[in-house]
């Protein structure tokens, strides 16, 4: 597994540090009080209490990945991160995006933070909504994500692919999705920062 491991080493150290989000309405936290970025927080200065760390949360609910492509200077990049995450699919597979339009767009998004900054880059994966149609078409797009992963060899966080798993566990998928079938309720944005989390494991030794 690909680690941040300039990020956690900065994290280990206490090193100031930033970390800016980019997304759609699953990074901003749409209707809940508690988002995957509020959560990660929680969870990342409990495992790095010697952590100093902002998080800048760059999601707006609609966006796609083109849109994020056009304000990543602005919303992200500004803030000099030293990690950056992209998460994106959902909107993407449903606006009329091909997969391989959206993995331009990711890859335009990827090269630019490269041009610009010495920083990790994380590349997320949203939610599982079932066994259907719908999500087998979503998960075309996150496979584009995973192939990125492996082009760019940088880390991606398999959030879909761990819902799978505590739903085969007997967590009732019911339970991590609103009313819409779609957006994860609080439930599912913890779920969601335990999949990113996994990233950020250290050995005994305290080694990424």
């Amino acid at each position: 597994m690909v680690k941040p491991t300039r990020t956690i080493n900065k994290l280990t150290s206490g090193t100031p540090i930033t970390i800016a989000a980019l997304g759609d309405s699953l990074t901003q936290g749409w209707m809940v009080d508690m988002g995957y970025i509020d959560f990660l927080e929680e969870m990342l200065r409990i495992k790095f209490p010697e952590s100093r760390f902002k998080l800048v949360n760059s999601g707006i609910p609609g966006d796609t990945a083109d849109s994020g492509l056009y304000r990543l200077a602005g919303d992200v990049l500004y803030y000099k991160p030293d990690c950056v995450f992209i998460q994106y699919a959902i909107n993407d597979a449903f606006s009329g995006f091909t997969e391989q339009q959206f993995k331009k767009n990711i890859k335009g998004i990827i090269e630019k933070i490269n041009e610009n900054a010495n920083t990790d880059i994380i590349l997320i994966t949203s939610g599982y909504i079932g066994d259907n149609d719908d999500n087998r078409h979503m998960e075309r797009y996150y496979h584009q994500l995973t192939v990125l992963g492996e082009d760019y060899h940088i880390p991606v966080a398999l959030v879909h692919e761990y819902w799978k798993e505590k739903v085969r566990d007997g967590i009732a998928l019911e339970s991590l999705v609103q009313y819409d079938g779609v957006h994860p309720t609080e439930g599912g944005y913890r779920l969601m920062a335990e999949a990113v989390m996994e990233l950020f494991e250290i050995n005994e030794k305290g080694h990424a």
